[in-house]
């Protein structure tokens, strides 16, 4: 594939380009876009007739925090932004992260001016960024060929496409951050395994806390595809939002194989007994549950997935200091969301808590009972030596290394002694 010295990439590449038979519907005249102002965090924007959602703030909030620590401790932050949309992120990553340089790219160049008129709002002269109109991974190719390396690469894509990770991934700095998406909740529920293969090389079957399997499918694609170039990558944050549904992973790219290949394996859960278990390849055709139960009608097994941890404590701490040293933190509502969002996350990254989480109504249900306040059955649960925290993903899921069984006589327990009091 030929490649374009950074110089010409302000001259786009038309989709048309790279598929000749490709129909596009005309575009609209720029001066004639519906001109839309938005304000997120203070800065001012155009959304014009661009795809745009309030709700996706808090994951660009992640993203520009994690761009900013990555400039703080190298001295330097060049960022790809490779389906750019109107140029919100892009515009944030130069305000707020002080990038050096962002290439700001949408295959959509229908949409140049809404974002042209936004970056001006940094530098009209484009000096520390510039517009491209390429697919994707044309254009993630493209810097890896001409060895144009970058910090912080951005895909914001859309469903459940994937064949862009392994150039976003050979385009990323050694020890830079890849930060990808998926947005196909109905694969990741188990509804379409044969589409979860073809993305990302795992079969995923229909278990209670998909959303969680979500983040797991997506992190196991990428490592997946890092394999095959001789890299790894380790799950920096792994942040769900219910609107879409969002699947956000925050990953950083490393040299060599992974320090511990047990956690790119398999994920199983008991619809008889409620457990779930992660196993290594070394134990396929050994994959069994302690209840005893018949594998074939009760065991759901998915995979291979990531099975280690979705969140780094150490990083999470240092976003969540950023994020109140800037003043990100409570005061209005969408500063208490985020506080309490990265302080679940730091929750979560407990060692011992294993995959999955379990929902109350579950374990409610399974006891018998109405379910007791969330609050007691976290107390109970660390005062009898359990590992437990609530889950950044289902506000009524707990994260816990308590068999099902247990969590059953606890929260029973719980009921009783409100009932006799």
């Amino acid at each position: 594939m030929a490649s374009l010295p950074l110089k010409t990439l302000s001259v786009y590449h038309h989709p048309k380009a790279l598929n000749p038979n490709l129909k596009l519907p005309k575009c609209k005249l720029i001066n004639a876009c519906k001109s839309q102002l938005q304000t997120e965090r203070g800065l001012q924007f155009d959304v014009g007739d661009t795809f745009f959602r309030h709700e996706s703030a808090t994951g660009r909030d992640l993203g520009v925090l994690s761009a900013a620590l990555r400039k703080k401790s190298e001295g330097s932050l060049r960022v790809l932004d490779a389906m750019c949309g109107c140029g919100i992120r892009s515009l944030r990553y130069l305000v707020e992260a002080e990038a050096d340089f962002v290439l700001a790219n949408d295959a959509n160049d229908c949409i140049r001016g809404i974002i042209l008129g936004n970056l001006s709002r940094v530098s009209g002269d484009g000096s520390r960024w510039v517009v491209t109109h390429s697919d994707a991974t044309r254009v993630l190719t493209e810097r890896y060929l001409e060895r144009d390396y970058f910090d912080l690469i951005d895909v914001d894509s859309f469903g459940s496409d994937s064949g862009f990770l392994r150039a976003a991934i050979a385009a990323v700095k050694l020890g830079g951050l890849l930060y990808v998406t998926n947005t196909d909740g109905y694969s990741s529920g188990g509804h379409r395994p044969q589409r979860c293969l073809a993305a990302y090389g795992a079969y995923v079957r229909r278990m209670p806390y998909s959303n969680e399997i979500g983040l797991r499918m997506l992190i196991g694609g990428v490592m997946r595809e890092a394999l095959i170039l001789g890299y790894h990558v380790v799950p920096l944050f792994s942040y769900y939002s219910y609107h879409g549904p969002v699947f956000r992973v925050l990953l950083q790219v490393k040299s060599g194989q992974p320090p511990d290949p047990r956690h790119y394996g398999f994920i199983s859960y008991c619809y008889r007994c409620g457990n779930s278990r992660a196993f290594s390849w070394e134990e396929l055709g050994q994959i069994s549950c302690s209840c005893s139960a018949d594998v074939a009608n009760s065991l759901a097994v998915s995979g291979p997935l990531w099975t280690g941890p979705l969140h780094k404590e150490s990083y999470i701490i240092e976003m969540l200091n950023l994020a109140e040293e800037w003043g990100w933190i409570g005061g209005c509502k969408t500063g208490r969301g985020l506080e309490k969002l990265l302080k679940r996350m730091i929750e979560e990254s407990e060692p011992k808590l294993p995959v999955g989480y379990i929902k109350m109504d579950e374990i409610a249900s399974r006891a018998k009972v109405n379910s007791p306040p969330f609050a007691s059955v976290l107390s109970t649960l660390h005062k009898e030596g359990y590992a437990a925290s609530r889950s950044h993903i289902a506000s009524n899921a707990i994260k816990t290394n308590c068999p099902m069984d247990e969590c059953v006589r606890i929260v029973k327990e719980i009921r009783q002694t409100a009932n006799e009091s």
